[in-house]
């Protein structure tokens, strides 16, 4: 193992336990300030290729919490099918999901797989997750019904 790959393991280990220990958030779906994803655009991941800003006057409220859109034909294509454009685990952070417990996300450290969107805590995570993301993922949907009751 390179010194590369061993500061990076040191790095998911420490913020796993750092998470684990610091008290997670409430409810199904991450939201900062009452907004999920940070403001981002759900449906620009898959139309745009990576995260829009939305607008706070173009929104739309699931499962308790609010989401931003760019357009109003993003939030159009939402309404009607939001489990296709909803971050899986609820925008929890993937990795933290596979090992247990609800992390924050970055909404720029984002992959979609099988069509589905997939946030991380950071880009060093999102490294981490993504050298077995099958794995991870496998591990994250047997864990997000415990999980998100947290």
């Amino acid at each position: 193992m390179t010194n590369f790959h061993c500061t990076r393991a040191v790095a998911a280990a420490c913020l796993s336990l750092a998470l684990a220990a610091a008290p997670a958030a409430a409810g199904e779906i991450f939201e900062l300030n009452g907004v999920a994803i940070s403001g981002y655009d759900p449906v620009s991941y898959f139309s745009s290729g990576g995260p829009t800003k939305g607008s706070p006057e173009i929104n739309a409220a699931y499962k308790g919490a609010t989401f931003h859109f760019a357009t109003a034909g993003n939030r159009t294509l939402f309404i009607a099918e939001p489990e296709k454009y909803l971050p899986q685990y609820g925008g929890y952070c993937a990795y933290g999901t596979a090992r247990g417990y609800k992390a924050p996300t970055e909404p720029h450290a984002f992959t979609i797989v099988g069509g589905k969107l997939y946030l991380n805590y950071d880009a060093a995570i999102q490294d981490t997750w993504r050298e077995d993301k099958a794995g991870y993922i496998s591990k994250a949907d047997q864990n997000w019904p415990a999980v998100k009751d947290q």
